[in-house]
Parts: C-alpha cells; sequence; structure tokens
C-alpha cells in the first residue's frame, strides 16, 4: 500500500526542490552522525588517559616509598590482624627489628634472586614480627624492584603459571634480630611462607613464618596450603600459614594506601 504524493502548484519545480532538500538534510545527518561519534571516541580517549596517567603517577609513587617515607609507615609498629589467624580468630604482630635496607645479594637464596632477576632490585627492606604470645615470628620484606608495570605482569603470570611462590627451594630468608625472640630465626626454622608479585607497584612483597623457640622445621609448607581448610602439616596446625598470609596482606595494603596518599617526601 503506498500514498499518493501531495498536491499543489508547480509540482516540476517543488520536486526538484524536495530532492535538493533531502539531499542536503541526508548530507546534514551525515556530519552530525560523524561529529558526535568523533566526539565520543575523543572523550573515551580524554578519559582513558587520565586514568592511564593517574596510574602511572601510582606506580612511580609507590616505586619511590622506600626512600620517600618513615620506615613506620611501611612497616608499623603493631599490625593489626582482625580475623587473620585461624577459624577467623584476630592477631596482633609487634615489630621487633627492622634490617638495614639494602640490595638483595645477601637476604634473598641464589635461586629466588635468579627467578626475580628479570624485574631488577633497586632495594630490599625487612622487618620481623612476634605475635601477641611471642610463639611466632614472621620476616616481610617489600623488594622494591626496577621494572615497568609490563615487565612486573609478565613476572606475575610466570610466577602464576609455573608456581613459584609455593615451591620450598624459593623461599625467601628470614631476618633474624639479635636479642629478641628471633635471634634464632634462621633457614632451617622457616615454616611457612609467601611471595606476591604486584602489577599495580613495582614491588614484591614476601613473607616467611617460623616458631619463636628456633626449632627446625623439615617439611615447610607454602602459607596458600597451610591456610587451606584440613590441613595437617604441623605449620598447617600450628597457624603459622595464617602468620605469614595475614601479615602480607596487611603490610601489602598498607603499602598501597600509603602510595595513594603518600605523607610529605622525606628521605628514609
Amino acid at each position: 500500500m503506498s500514498f499518493a504524493e501531495p498536491e499543489g502548484f508547480g509540482e516540476p519545480v517543488r520536486q526538484g526542490m524536495g530532492a535538493r532538500q533531502r539531499a542536503v538534510v541526508a548530507a546534514a545527518c551525515v556530519v552530525l552522525g560523524l561529529g558526535l561519534i568523533g566526539g565520543a571516541v575523543t572523550g573515551s580517549w580524554l578519559v582513558g588517559g587520565s586514568a592511564d596517567a593517574a596510574e602511572r603517577t601510582s606506580y612511580a609513587t609507590a616505586g619511590g616509598l622506600w626512600h620517600n617515607v618513615p620506615v613506620d609507615d611501611l612497616f608499623p609498629r603493631t599490625v593489626d590482624g582482625q580475623g587473620a589467624g585461624p577459624g577467623g580468630a584476630d592477631r596482633t604482630w609487634t615489630r621487633i627489628g627492622v634490617a638495614p635496607d639494602g640490595d638483595c645479594a645477601e637476604a634473598l637464596d641464589p635461586l629466588l634472586r635468579t627467578a626475580l632477576a628479570p624485574v631488577g632490585c633497586r632495594r630490599l627492606l625487612r622487618a620481623t614480627y612476634t605475635d601477641a604470645t611471642q610463639s611466632y615470628v614472621t620476616t616481610v620484606g617489600l623488594l622494591f624492584t626496577t621494572a615497568d608495570a609490563t615487565a612486573m605482569r609478565a613476572l606475575d603470570a610466570r610466577f602464576t603459571k609455573e608456581g613459584l611462590a609455593k615451591r620450598d627451594d624459593l623461599m625467601p630468608r628470614p631476618y633474624a634480630v639479635k636479642g629478641t625472640v628471633a635471634a634464632g630465626f634462621g633457614a632451617k626454622q622457616r615454616a611457612s611462607w609467601t611471595i606476591s608479585v604486584l602489577t599495580d607497584a613495582p614491588v614484591v612483597v614476601y613473607t616467611v613464618s617460623g616458631w619463636a623457640d628456633g626449632r627446625a622445621v623439615d617439611t615447610p609448607q607454602p602459607a596458600a596450603e597451610a591456610t587451606a581448610s584440613g590441613a595437617t602439616t604441623a605449620p598447617g596446625q600450628a597457624g603459622l600459614g595464617h602468620e605469614a598470609q595475614g601479615l602480607a596482606d596487611r603490610v601489602e595494603r598498607g603499602l598501597r594506601r600509603t602510595a595513594a596518599s603518600p605523607p610529605p617526601e622525606q628521605s628514609r
């Protein structure tokens, strides 16, 4: 079914004008449409650029925290571990010593240094904590790398794919603090550990835990397994996986908060 064209005076001329008008209107619609699309694309570029710039700024800020903020901001004297223990029990960790900052040569076993070599080692900060009962000791480390975000993502992907964080030959070394309950915290006392490669900061966060009485551990277990339900190993039943994981999580969160709102710059 079709509708007849309306009648009018001078129809040939009006038909010609109608065709031209339709062409003009169509062209205007095309131009307007392209303008709207272009504006939307430009807007998305601007938003994306702003987000990317903010991400780069945060990444760079985090990379400089090792010398720009006080050690108490990175390793608080007391760390609250609400719900961090087995069965959701609360934990409180007290710092008993901070190692002099340095490189990775003496602080990490050679094989772990090799695994982390692709991202470099700008500075390594370490501190050792004990729990409220002084039954356990845990060393936490912040390895500041020289890598960009792409390299950190690649290393994180490799650690995940190859399960490197669970290999006991890649356990971090503890930091023994003389004159404290961690004085005997050596390589043979390592019971559980974590290694986390961050992708939003040039930092590798790790922890390693053990008993405060200096007992040796025959079969250490990564925290991811020691905290699993039904773990029957000595580190799992003692909660040493929770010590390692809980402290690592809270120091990592603190690092991110400090990077987001860093205090006035100062040398360590």
